[in-house]
């Protein structure tokens, strides 16, 4: 495992998109926040550009992609959107800089092909977390203070309910966590950043998908055996889920346990992370203590913090 330096007050962090296209008024309350924490906030040279839906070309995207992860004044590379496109850039990416002198990568949903890749190939921290089109435009809130507490080494911990029985009561598990969009985890599976889960809990949440592809997605990490060895799965926001005219008969709840339930590991739902409201940052690659009391649980991330 390797930690990215914690930052400090004057250090620099570059904005760039590896998916959907943004505006700087979109950007605008993130730069706020990010200046308020004595940040220098840069932009990759083609963050505003556009093409279709993209932030820019494939060759844009993965040229500021590459020149952020090369840039050792940067301390943190900041993914301004999720969407669709950061899988087209990784194959065309040279992490030798970065991995000599990691950097913290922030984001979630599209760039969890990042969270993987970096986290199973080079055991390398990244911060799975809000983006800036989705910072509060009133000011610091819960996510964002949880982003900080991340990047400036604060410790990082927090508390939600647990909503199903599938963990022994004041039982306390520690792990590294990995995982993130079950969509991207879905369709990473057969390349080289697939993630290997044995010993680890693995996280997963979704967003408008069909019931049946929820289904689907779960039997292909099962037959690619990303539940073997796990330690617990950990599941997020499920947001949003849409059926057809004829119901599938199952709510996501339920199709994640039925695929996983014989493998006898924790199954935790209500992880506050994911395409939800209170999207509390995580530490991908790090280790946690999860620890249940009654209907309490509590998410203490290890480490150099």
């Amino acid at each position: 495992m390797q930690q990215a330096p914690f930052l400090q007050k004057g250090d620099s962090i570059r904005i760039i998109s590896t998916a959907r296209k943004i505006s700087l008024a979109e950007l605008t309350p993130a730069i706020e926040i990010f200046k308020s924490w004595g940040l220098e906030v840069i932009f990759g040279k083609n963050l505003f550009q556009e093409h279709h839906q993209f932030a820019g070309t494939s060759e844009q995207r993965t040229e500021d992609l590459q020149e952020a992860l090369n840039d050792k004044r940067c301390k943190a590379i900041i993914c301004a959107r999720g969407g669709y496109g950061t899988v087209q850039l990784v194959d065309q990416i040279d992490f030798t800089v970065f991995q000599e002198n990691p950097k913290w990568l922030l984001g979630y949903s599209d760039v969890t092909v990042l969270h993987n890749h970096i986290n199973q190939n080079f055991g390398i921290e990244t911060l799975h977390a809000n983006m800036p089109i989705s910072f509060p435009k009133e000011g610091e809130d819960e996510t964002t203070d949880t982003i900080r507490k991340a990047l400036f080494g604060e410790e990082l911990n927090f508390n939600f309910q647990l909503e199903n029985e599938s963990i022994t009561q004041g039982r306390t598990i520690v792990a590294p966590v990995v995982g993130g969009n079950l969509s991207i985890i879905y369709s990473l599976t057969g390349t080289d950043s697939q993630l290997n889960a044995k010993g680890k809990f693995l996280f997963i949440e979704d967003l408008d998908e069909y019931l049946y592809h929820i289904d689907r997605m779960m039997m292909n990490l099962k037959r690619a055996g990303l539940f073997d060895g796990c330690k617990a799965l950990l599941v997020g926001g499920m947001s949003d889920m849409n059926d057809n005219t004829i119901p599938y008969g199952k709510t996501a709840k339920e199709i994640i346990l039925e695929n996983v339930s014989s493998y006898g590991i924790p199954i935790i739902f209500g992880i506050p992370s994911g395409h939800i409201k209170r999207n509390l940052a995580m530490i991908m690659n790090r280790e946690v203590e999860l620890s249940v009391d009654g209907q309490n649980v509590k998410m203490t991330f290890r480490g150099r913090a």
